[in-house]
């Protein structure tokens, strides 16, 4: 995945073709200018969400579905207050209530759901291509909130969004990524993401957490942390993902926190000014120590969080403004 100079990425096509994607289901294929703009569009939302009162209207009268057919709170809550923020009627569907439990494919509920009419859907799904086979399916933008080993889409926009804010442009940047790299969709939305918008990125964790695909897409991989945070802008770590390992990938979280984990002796090896993130939630002691983690002056984890919000909205208003404009809300 090649580069464009920042000049030329910031410069958006007119109206609709700035994004004009009907779904966003992965990071993959966009262009450098599609994913700033969705930044810039977030940012009037950041503000938005610093006020008391916090009620855009955009997308009063619209119906948003939030179908998670996996565990979550945190994508959950934010694609909630979002949707509601923008002044949508949200509705959440969650897979310990939802008919896939008695049975039903998932194909049949993309047909159910599409028959509810909704103006756009949220989906987490545990499966790789899941979310694809529902937009198939369905009317309405679809939204991917997590599938499988994936993606993780706008998860990467609101790290790219706290980059920026902090960092500036983000071309030339060196971001080391660490951890479970293997089985993290937001690894992967990372490396699409900050590739496509010039980021030299570089890949970290024990061979047994390192995907082969990793020489496909343009990152310089690493098994020594130390190395791997020589001169680094930004750290961005991940954490240990117990439910989807089948076997032993690392000793012990005494021994992985040991080769691994980030404490401020080893953020010392990273430029002086190198921001922290995390995308949630932590393992403590494990990938990243306390006093880490809350350092006001090098952590972004509690702005990446709120990055998310705003993030969110965008999405959602730039993926339903068509059919608000066909209707003429807009």
């Amino acid at each position: 995945m090649t580069s464009t100079e920042p000049s030329k990425a910031h410069q958006f096509p007119s109206g609709s073709d700035a994004f004009p994607h009907r779904h966003l289901l992965g990071i993959a294929g966009l262009q450098p200018w599609e994913i700033l703009y969705l930044l810039k569009e977030a940012e009037q939302w950041v503000d938005l969400n610093r006020k008391s009162i916090k009620h855009a209207g955009r997308m009063d009268g619209l119906t948003v579905i939030n179908a998670f057919f996996e565990n979550s709170t945190r994508t959950l809550l934010s694609f909630e207050i979002a949707g509601k923020r923008m002044g949508a009627d949200v509705v959440n569907m969650h897979a310990a209530q939802s008919s896939i439990k008695k049975g039903e494919t998932l194909i049949d509920t993309a047909v159910t759901l599409n028959a509810m009419k909704a103006d756009a859907i949220v989906i987490r799904h545990g499966s790789s291509g899941a979310v694809q086979l529902i937009a198939d399916k369905v009317d309405c933008p679809v939204l991917n909130a997590g599938d499988g080993r994936h993606e993780h889409p706008t998860q990467a926009l609101l790290d790219a969004l706290t980059i920026q804010r902090r960092k500036g442009d983000i071309s030339g940047l060196t971001v080391t990524i660490c951890g479970d790299v293997m089985h993290s969709r937001v690894a992967r939305s990372n490396i699409y993401c900050l590739t496509t918008l010039g980021a030299k990125v570089r890949v970290c964790g024990p061979p047994s957490l390192l995907p082969a695909a990793l020489d496909r897409m343009n990152v310089a991989d690493f098994t020594n942390f130390d190395e791997a945070l020589d001169g680094a802008d930004v750290v961005m770590m991940l954490r240990l993902q117990n439910e989807r390992m089948n076997g032993d990938f690392i000793p012990s979280p005494r021994e992985y926190h040991h080769l691994y984990g980030l404490t401020k002796k080893r953020l010392s090896l990273a430029n002086d000014d190198a921001l922290v993130m995390h995308p949630g939630p932590m393992n403590r002691g494990v990938e990243i120590d306390s006093n880490v983690a809350d350092d006001i002056d090098r952590s972004a984890v509690t702005e990446q969080v709120e990055m998310g919000v705003a993030v969110r909205m965008a999405c959602l208003d730039i993926l339903t403004r068509r059919s608000r404009e066909v209707e003429g809300w807009t």
